[in-house]
């Protein structure tokens, strides 16, 4: 389990690790918010997603006192328009783009070029506070998969009523400039027993409710003296809530289990720039004459929200090796995930 832990740090340390190049983007005055937003998106929506997945391989529950332990790899695939967004000078006050580009990359796209973009801030003087900079490209050719991806260690445990709690854990973890923690609680109640001759068919049928909660804290370091921001115990922060509903059913028979489910799902989530930070402009007259350089501090520059939710169905197939089990499945959703893993179950 601790090496799973580990993974689970790792490929979040690699999803956010862009985030040191964010700092950039503050320059952008009062269009950093709606930028970073755009770059941000894909990967916490799919991230949520993701979180949402792999919490039932069967719809038959545990008998009392019975417990099982699955470790799982959840991984969402971005759809291909998430992977850039158009830029519309119009949905901007002070920015344009260099060489008549149209479009920037998100941070979960395979492109990992660096569009500059440049900001002109009018004084009330008639001068401009001008400054360019370099907006980071896609991340996924560092990751091991190309998807927004979620490890989980997950535990189940039979209750009285033929019901399942489920819980998932990862105290404080810290990689690098990384610093994780995850807790997420489910309850899967059997509906089987209600139906009377079905309760002795291979068909279970049972409902299930579960939530997740994940932070991340990733420091971030003055580590270029000319990129215009000077870093003062900066940090980006994310924070993420997220729930599903679902219906399941399943097949178990003693080799091979096949099961679905159908249901909804919601994510939340906040990401803020947290720290004080100092911003070196240009001072430019209307002929694009330089006439100086002015600096400007500024503290908690972004506050950021992002939600998804949709409906979600799941087919997938678990082999049954006695206690040892070995499962895969696909989610249809806005963005599909697929799941694998293994589990130890105790009847």
């Amino acid at each position: 389990m601790k090496n799973s832990i580990t993974l689970i740090v790792l490929i979040i340390s690699f999803q956010f690790a862009k985030a040191q190049d964010l700092e950039t983007i503050i320059l952008a005055a009062d269009d950093a918010s709606l930028l970073s937003q755009n770059y941000l998106n894909p990967a916490m929506e799919g991230l949520m997603y993701s979180m949402n997945g792999g919490w039932a391989t069967t719809a038959k529950v545990h008998k009392k006192f019975g417990f099982d332990l699955t470790i799982g790899l959840n991984a969402s695939l971005v759809p291909e328009e998430a992977k850039s967004f158009a830029f519309v000078p119009g949905d901007y006050t002070y920015l344009s783009l260099q060489n008549n580009e149209t479009e920037l990359q998100t941070i979960m796209s395979e492109d990992d070029a660096e569009v500059m973009v440049d900001v002109k801030i009018p004084n009330d003087n008639g001068t401009y506070k001008v400054v360019s900079f370099t907006m980071p490209g896609g991340i996924t050719e560092d990751l091991p998969i190309n998807a927004v991806p979620a490890p989980t260690v997950q535990v189940g445990f039979g209750l009285p009523f033929k019901t399942d709690i489920k819980a998932r854990f990862v105290p404080t973890q810290r990689y690098d400039d990384v610093e994780a923690k995850l807790i997420g609680f489910g309850l899967q109640h059997d509906l089987t027993q209600y139906l009377g001759v079905v309760d002795k068919s291979p068909l279970s049928i049972s409902v299930l409710g579960a939530f997740t909660n994940m932070s991340v804290v990733y420091d971030m370091k003055d580590e270029d003296a000319t990129d215009n921001v000077e870093v003062v115990n900066g940090e980006a922060e994310f924070k993420m809530n997220t729930w599903t509903v679902q219906a399941l059913a399943s097949l178990d028979f003693k080799l091979i289990t096949f099961y679905g489910s159908a249901g909804y799902n919601n994510g939340k989530t906040t990401a803020k720039m947290k720290g004080d930070y100092m911003l070196t402009y240009d001072v430019e007259d209307n002929n694009g004459n330089q006439l100086g350089t002015v600096n400007e501090s500024i503290t908690d520059p972004i506050n950021l929200d992002f939600e998804s939710n949709g409906m979600r169905a799941t087919l997938g197939m678990r082999f049954n090796l006695g206690v040892f089990k070995i499962f895969a499945d696909y989610t249809f959703q806005n963005y599909d995930t697929a799941t694998a893993g293994i589990a130890f179950s105790f009847r």
